[in-house]
């Protein structure tokens, strides 16, 4: 058996989710443009942002984001980006601007933003539920300490 240098047998660590240290960040969607913003939540949702990333572990940090009622969009997407839904029963499609999104429910513009760019398997459920979206200043995590993050 040939003998090879140590540096070839030695195995990449792989974290266990017992080990996982989540940390609380808050962000401040204030003149944001949402798809940048949204990119870079879901970049870091996936933990890829930590130097020991594991691809099958869910290793997201927790992240608070206010002012989601203040996001921005550029160009014409206010009035032309439509969300739409289906009830399942016939004639039951209901579409929407962005613009009545952001006026009716702006967490949601944020929260299907950032789940639409989060790999669409079994951890994307886990994922999303660390994200907490509010449309105001204010937001019920103070007990956590978040720590505030420059996006």
């Amino acid at each position: 058996m040939p003998s090879f240098p140590s540096f070839l047998t030695k195995q990449t660590p792989w974290v266990k989710k017992e080990d996982v240290q989540r940390k609380w960040y808050l962000i401040d969607a204030k003149n944001q443009i949402l798809g940048r913003l949204a990119s870079k939540i879901a970049y870091m949702l996936q933990g890829k942002h930590r130097p020991d990333f594991t691809p099958h572990v869910d290793q997201a940090d927790f992240f608070v984001i206010i002012n989601a009622d203040k996001i921005r969009l550029t160009g014409k997407k206010l009035d032309q980006k439509v969300y739409w839904r289906h009830s399942g029963y016939m004639g039951g499609l209901k579409l929407e601007t962005a613009r009545q999104l952001l006026e009716k429910k702006p967490e949601m513009l944020i929260y299907l933003a950032v789940k639409r760019m989060l790999p669409r398997n079994r951890m994307r459920k886990k994922l999303l539920k660390k994200l907490k979206i509010y449309a105001g200043q204010e937001h019920p995590h103070q007990a956590q300490n978040p720590q505030p993050l420059e996006i």
